[in-house]
């Protein structure tokens, strides 16, 4: 092998040095390449209590373990030499357009996980063209959310309480802040067993004990922004002293029933979705009853343990409905941590999705530019899915596109 010294104009093309980046934070996140990347950055600098509420799920967490492998148990089918050089990820969801097929999920607390919360999710979601959901156990308020994210798309997810006045009070408030579209929850008679919460003491606020002093040693940012901002204020209770079992037992109606949405449906002047749907059946009962989308979503593993996976139960609903004619959009949540996910949820017919811990990774990790990170994660996983399956916009999404495999089945 014959050899030569090198010369000054060889070597100047691989002397190109990167701008360093000062910002520590912006340094974490741009090394996130991933969901799970961003919920190794929240665990570190996120209290465990708060981090746990995100992360953990009901008894066991069986549900939502399940419902992460469904996602990971599927094999895609790619179409080739397909002129794939642009694609569009944007659809009509409930009558108006979106950039992306997923949404920002209704979260509770969110400001207990990283001090800007809620507007930080808004805020991003209307940067990239999407709806954010705001939950009835939100630490900020619907007036608040709206005033910080002016010409945002807010949809507002209602629990029904045992005081029915005070829960249509939310309704009224949310139709006049100009929320377009209203997510009854329909699965939370009373609190799911979240056990994480239970061993941690979990309280709204935050309880300050030895235990949580320690933890809170080698995060003394989270600390700092959260004594030093505005006190934890809620968009349905003014104050509570306790753990988040007792508030969510206190409040949650277990007698609702389908007479109470129909008398829901006719004060709310906007679109209608009823969120927790876990069988065929509901959710043809739902289409009958009028509602705009059935949300399939076994409330994150966070309820009923051992729950149906939506994705599992998603191609059954999906003809279903549209064997009955109704029209009513599919919506996904539940177990989505990329950008494949989302694409085969699409696939097997979902029209849209919404993400929950994933938003949540997000803002532990770098608060709105975190938010941004995670949008910005799941968007170029999507275009870069669709591209390598050969398609060019969602409707060429079918279930061709995705074999669904099984690890579980029905005994028979």
């Amino acid at each position: 092998m014959k050899r030569q010294m090198p010369k000054r104009r060889d070597l100047a093309p691989l002397m190109q040095f990167k701008k360093p980046e000062l910002s520590p934070k912006r340094r974490r996140l741009d090394k996130a390449l991933t969901i799970d990347d961003l919920r190794t950055v929240a665990k570190r600098r996120t209290p465990k209590p708060a981090f746990d509420y995100t992360d953990g799920a009901a008894d066991g967490e069986v549900g939502l373990d399940r419902a992460r492998e469904a996602f990971g148990d599927i094999e895609f089918h790619p179409a080739i030499l397909r002129d794939v050089s642009t694609v569009d990820t944007s659809r009509e969801v409930l009558g108006k357009r979106v950039a992306l097929p997923f949404g920002i999920a209704p979260t509770g607390f969110t400001r207990m996980m990283q001090a800007e919360g809620e507007v930080a999710g808004a805020t991003a979601a209307t940067a990239a063209g999407i709806p954010f959901a705001l939950s009835t156990m939100g630490t900020t308020s619907i007036e608040d959310v709206a005033a910080a994210d002016p010409g945002g798309r807010h949809w507002f997810q209602l629990y029904m309480w045992k005081d029915r006045d005070r829960s249509m009070a939310l309704v009224d408030r949310a139709a006049e802040a100009g929320y377009d579209t209203l997510l009854v929850t329909v699965d939370v008679p009373v609190a799911g067993a979240r056990l994480r919460d239970v061993r941690n003491g979990m309280t709204i606020p935050p309880s300050l004990t030895p235990r949580t002093v320690v933890n809170a040693i080698p995060r003394p940012a989270w600390w700092i922004n959260f004594l030093t901002t505005e006190p934890l204020a809620f968009a349905s209770l003014d104050a509570w002293s306790g753990t988040v079992a007792d508030l969510l037992d206190t409040m949650f109606d277990p007698t609702v029933t389908y007479d109470d949405l129909a008398w829901i449906r006719s004060q709310w002047p906007g679109k209608v979705v009823v969120k927790g749907v876990q069988s065929v059946d509901d959710a043809v009962r739902l289409a009958d009853a009028g509602v705009d989308a059935v949300l399939l979503s076994n409330h994150g593993g966070r309820q009923l343990d051992r729950a149906p996976v939506p994705f599992h139960l998603l191609p059954q609903v999906v003809q279903a409905l549209k064997a009955s004619g109704s029209g009513v959009e599919v919506h996904l949540d539940t177990g989505i941590m990329s950008g494949q996910d989302i694409v085969a949820a699409l696939a097997h017919g979902a029209h849209f999705t919404l993400i929950g811990r994933a938003y949540l990774y997000g803002l532990m990790a770098g608060g709105r530019e975190g938010v941004d990170r995670t949008i910005e994660i799941l968007a170029g996983q999507i275009e870069r899915t669709m591209r390598l399956l050969g398609v060019t916009s969602l409707d060429e999404l079918e279930p061709g596109h995705v074999t669904q495999l099984r690890r579980l089945g029905p005994l028979t």
